[in-house]
């Protein structure tokens, strides 16, 4: 099966086959007091059309067996991945469902990647002057690589900016990153150059947040990369930076103070990303949704670890169904 993917090119640099991938540390069960770990879960084959970005997923099994054999497997792995190409072979024959339109065909041989990004990227409705952004690297460091879940917040993200969707929602359990998510899709939108006006600059990004502790933190430790371009607005209004963070109350308008947020213009910043945004940012009658409303030709991103529920709905009526849960 690896000569028939190296046949088209899955090995040629900056492309990646990952024979054997366990993506998934099992599902945690309790019985009782019984604690235990169920099956990891292994892909026969990843193919990766860079380092960062995966793209199709493919099962084989014996060549007695029936081509389509390992589908619904492949299926189910592309499913949870968030991959749009999923196939199956038995060396012989390909399988290859395509999630964009839903359609299974018989191939004789695997696409090569500038095939199938090209149509990914037709399918997705990125514009081609886009469609390198999306490539563009995560930060890495040594000992961390992006979980799974992870890699489709991060990826799906971006992908969203691109195609303009400009009110995004990530709903994550706490312990799975969101504050490393947060940091890899600014990472990426930074080093990409892009922004809302298609200038040739580097975006500006609001963190926001309602304590310093989830503001400091960030800064200071995980967003660290980003060096001299940080900046924690408090009590003045500077604009000479690109990555800022603030928490509402230092910039918000109360009796005390006019709202230190109207000191930048209403499109200074092109992406926002407001951390633990369920804690009342989005109410309609809430101040803080002023500061929002004022940058509404931003891009907005909202993390939040709780789901739906009665008293965080203008959450998600504000943001929208999540991107990614």
């Amino acid at each position: 099966m690896t000569p028939r993917l190296r046949q088209a090119g899955w090995e040629q640099y900056p492309h990646a086959i990952t024979e054997q991938q366990t993506f998934t540390d099992g599902r945690v069960e309790i019985r009782g007091s019984t604690i235990r770990r169920l099956a990891q879960k292994r892909a026969d084959y990843l193919l990766r059309f860079t380092r960062d970005f995966l793209i199709a997923v493919v099962e084989a099994k014996p060549e007695s067996d029936p081509p389509g054999t390992g589908l619904q497997q492949s299926k189910d792995y592309a499913e949870i991945l968030g991959l749009k190409f999923a196939y199956a072979t038995n060396g012989h024959w390909i399988i290859e469902f395509d999630y964009l339109t839903g359609r299974e065909s018989e191939l004789s041989a695997f696409p090569t990647p500038a095939e199938l990004f090209a149509r990914l990227q037709a399918g997705l409705g990125i514009e081609p002057r886009l469609a390198d952004k999306l490539l563009t690297p995560y930060h890495h460091v040594v000992g961390y690589t992006p979980r799974y879940y992870q890699e489709i917040a991060i990826n799906r993200t971006v992908q969203a900016i691109l195609q303009g969707v400009r009110r995004i929602l990530l709903t994550m359990a706490t312990g799975t990153g969101k504050t490393m998510v947060s940091f890899q899709i600014c990472w990426k939108l930074w080093n990409a150059r892009w922004n809302r006006e298609g200038a040739h600059r580097k975006p500006r990004i609001l963190f926001l947040a309602d304590r310093n502790v989830l503001i400091d933190d960030p800064k200071d430790k995980t967003f660290a990369p980003f060096g001299d371009a940080r900046h924690k607005i408090e009590g003045e209004v500077i604009k000479s930076r690109e990555v800022y963070f603030a928490i509402y109350q230092a910039i918000a308008q109360d009796a005390r103070r006019p709202g230190l947020y109207r000191g930048y213009a209403r499109d200074f910043f092109d992406l926002i990303i407001v951390d633990e945004c369920h804690r009342g940012s989005a109410r309609d009658d809430s101040n803080w949704r002023e500061i929002l409303d004022y940058f509404a030709p931003a891009y907005q991103l909202g993390m939040t670890a709780t789901p739906l529920r009665e008293d965080n709905r203008d959450t998600y009526e504000y943001f929208g169904n999540p991107l990614y849960t």
